[in-house]
């Protein structure tokens, strides 16, 4: 039992000592990294940092040095980074500003696209009426209109035909029933004239005699 314990002690000991030497490892690797003439700007001013000494003034006061040069160096990275954000900022506007006009220009179309879309559709739902646009749905109720009064007016001059053709053959029927009687009367009117001329030459003939 003992002999586990002091077995868990010296593990947790190793454990520890190798969690501060990766620690430290990182750290130094960390330090290594940072440089003036590369990486980050944060990581340029974090090596300021790190290669700041400490010193004492007279008044006893802690005061941090820092080389001229480095700082002129950091300066000129600084204004490079500086220009070239502010270069990108430029590009980004005038990217922005083209996507705003295309945006328009799509506005536009689309718009257009939309008008010639309408008038299709309206030429599509419409037709032409005497000069008029007007729906399908009336057209369509204007011209079974039409026909059905082309068609009642034909059915009704059949029907005022039928009923003058029957009215014409009444009328040669009756014609014909006139010309006949008047046949018979001419024809009677006739023997009654040849029968009064033989007496009347009778009585002629009678009174020479």
């Amino acid at each position: 039992m003992k002999f586990l314990s002091k077995a868990a002690v010296i593990l947790v000991v190793t454990f520890l000592s190798l969690q501060t030497l990766t620690a430290q490892n990182q750290k130094a690797d960390a330090e290594d990294q940072l440089s003036l003439n590369s990486g980050t700007i944060d990581n340029q001013f974090e090596y300021i940092f790190r290669k700041s000494g400490n010193f004492k003034g007279t008044n006893g006061q802690k005061y941090e040095a820092v080389k001229f040069s480095s700082l002129l160096t950091l300066k000129a990275h600084v204004l490079d980074s500086l220009k070239t954000t502010y270069a990108s900022l430029a590009n980004s506007k005038k990217t922005v500003e083209n996507q705003a006009k295309q945006i328009e220009e799509l506005k536009a179309k689309l718009t257009n696209t939309q008008s010639t879309l309408d008038t299709t559709n309206d030429e599509k739902n419409n037709m032409a009426l005497l000069g008029m646009q007007t729906s399908k749905t009336n057209y369509n109720v204007i011209m079974w209109s039409i026909v059905a009064a082309l068609l009642a007016f034909l059915l009704f001059f059949i029907y005022k035909f039928k009923g003058s053709n029957s009215s014409t053959r009444q009328a040669k029927l009756k014609l014909e029933e006139v010309e006949t009687e008047f046949e018979d009367h001419r024809r009677t009117a006739l023997e009654r004239e040849q029968k009064v001329r033989r007496q009347l030459q009778d009585e002629i003939n009678k009174n020479k005699a």
